[in-house]
């Protein structure tokens, strides 16, 4: 049983960890193109193009990571996470297969690259809303009765839900900003600061309404966060988050491009820990556990060899990668 229990909590740190990385690095990505609008068409909308073209089909690793990892390793959970947020799934692949499209057609068919822009920025604003939702949909509860899911076709959408998706919007919006911040030269970068600020407080307005919407969902949640002693022990979270983000804005008001962006990865990190707190150990709440949800444990095993093989060859071609292409994106490219 303790093995068992060994093996269940490093899977679901894993996938944990698989989200982290998929949400730092897809997120700013995303957020260029949530920002894309925003930008004249030209110069500037190619150099924010240019400033993720080598990196952002590798950072959709870590979504097939995720995804693939929920499958194998607790099977119970993805069947019933997938059939209670059907319509989101199908938005937010749809959106991304518009997008990666418009990185390949836009610069091919000059006649209709208006259309390519609008499907770039429209698909990454569908995924990320779509991920927002999912993940609010979790929070609120999924009705499961018999290992199955037993809720209707839009239980998913709530308020709270949509609130969780705009924030999840708002933040990808800051980390593409800030990414763009230290890519981009001239008026972009000006912009890039400028949209930066917006989507700071946006995101701080985002966090605080979550974070106080939250603990009332369900009592286990209020628990969590309020009772003693586990409220002192939480306690650095928001204050490690509030400091956070007064470093974001001096940092933007300095134009520390590099700084503001480690502190908006920073917030994200801290956003998640709240949210795992939360959770845990539901995998689907209020009802499924990740024991409850776990694969068998020969196969847990199996597949840990897997990923211990596998991780590090991701971690070090991504790592690679952003390493070759550090620099400063020009007109025509990276220099």
């Amino acid at each position: 049983m303790t093995q068992n229990f060994d093996l269940t909590t490093i899977w679901a740190l894993i996938l944990a960890f698989a989200v982290l990385m998929y949400v730092v690095m897809d997120g700013f990505d995303l957020g260029i193109g949530i920002l894309f609008p925003f930008y004249k068409p030209g110069t500037e909308r190619d150099q924010a193009m240019n400033a993720i073209a080598p990196v952002w089909d590798g950072n959709e690793t870590w979504l097939v990571l995720g995804g693939g990892g929920l499958l194998a390793a607790f099977p119970l959970a993805y069947a019933i996470i997938l059939t209670a947020t059907y319509p989101l799934i199908m938005a937010m692949l749809l959106g991304l297969v518009f997008r990666g499209v418009a990185f390949e057609f836009r610069w091919r068919a000059h006649s209709h690259r208006a259309f390519w822009d609008l499907a770039f920025s429209g698909g990454s604003f569908v995924a990320a809303l779509s991920q927002g939702i999912i993940l609010g949909a979790l929070l609120q509860g999924v009705h499961v009765e018999g290992r199955a899911y037993a809720g209707g076709w839009l239980d998913w959408l709530s308020p709270y839900s949509v609130l969780t998706g705009l924030g999840v919007v708002c933040g990808y919006a800051l980390l593409g900003a800030c990414w763009m911040a230290g890519k981009l030269n001239g008026s972009g970068q000006d912009r890039a600061f400028h949209h930066a600020r917006v989507a700071a407080w946006a995101t701080f307005a985002a966090m605080a309404a979550v974070s106080l919407a939250t603990p009332f969902l369900a009592a286990p949640y209020y628990q969590r966060w309020f009772a003693m002693p586990t409220l002192l022990y939480l306690s650095p979270v928001p204050v490690v988050t509030g400091l956070a983000a007064l470093f974001l804005l001096r940092g933007l008001a300095q134009r520390c491009s590099g700084q503001a962006f480690v502190l908006a990865l920073l917030l994200f990190l801290l956003g998640m820990i709240g949210l795992g707190v939360s959770m845990w150990p539901h995998v689907v709440p209020p009802s499924i556990t990740i024991w409850q949800a776990a694969a068998p444990e020969r196969s847990q095993s199996f597949m840990l060899v897997g990923v211990v093989l596998i991780m590090p060859l991701i971690l070090g071609y991504t790592g690679w990668t952003y390493w070759v292409f550090r620099g400063k994106v020009g007109e025509h490219g990276y220099h």
